[in-house]
């Protein structure tokens, strides 16, 4: 499974933090676009701040993970490009769509790269969960099918 490091006992995790700060990239992504989609719902923000915070929690989580194993975490960028206008409570949810497709695929990346349980654990629950929410929010946009067979894998 996983190999030493020159016979030191100790576990090669360069690429498996590299792949966590990828997530946690992709997780400052989704927090500030949980702000866009929060703001062009009219009726209802609540999913917004719940999908939001969960994307801040797991963001902590996976900052203290690379603060323990002395990796710089990659910090939040200035502001983010939104792929096309958000002018209505379906484009929101549509963003909200494609903000859990990033996260998915960024936990497929840390999934891949894990050499430790406790890391694949991390990742297969980040991604069940942004597909739990990406459902909710593909229905929100009329999207189908809203379910995905293999969340964070290209659909080709």
């Amino acid at each position: 499974m996983a190999d030493d490091t020159a016979g030191t006992g100790e576990l090669d995790t360069g690429t498996e933090n590299a792949a966590l700060n990828e997530a946690l990239a992709a997780s400052h992504a989704a927090v500030w676009g949980y702000g866009v989609v929060g703001a062009a719902l009219d009726a209802d923000p609540t999913p917004a701040a719940a999908s939001e915070e969960a994307h801040r929690d797991l963001r902590d989580r996976v900052t203290a993970l690379l603060v323990e194993r002395t990796t710089e975490p990659v910090g939040p960028k200035g502001g983010y490009a939104v792929p096309f206008p958000v002018l209505s409570a379906v484009d929101a949810a549509a963003l909200a769509v494609v903000l859990e497709n990033g996260v998915a695929a960024a936990w497929v990346r840390v999934l891949d790269q894990s050499m430790e349980r406790s890391t694949r654990e991390l990742a297969v629950a980040a991604l069940g969960d942004a597909e739990v929410r990406a459902v909710g929010w593909r229905t929100a946009a009329g999207q189908t099918p809203v379910t995905t067979a293999f969340p964070g894998l290209p659909a080709d």
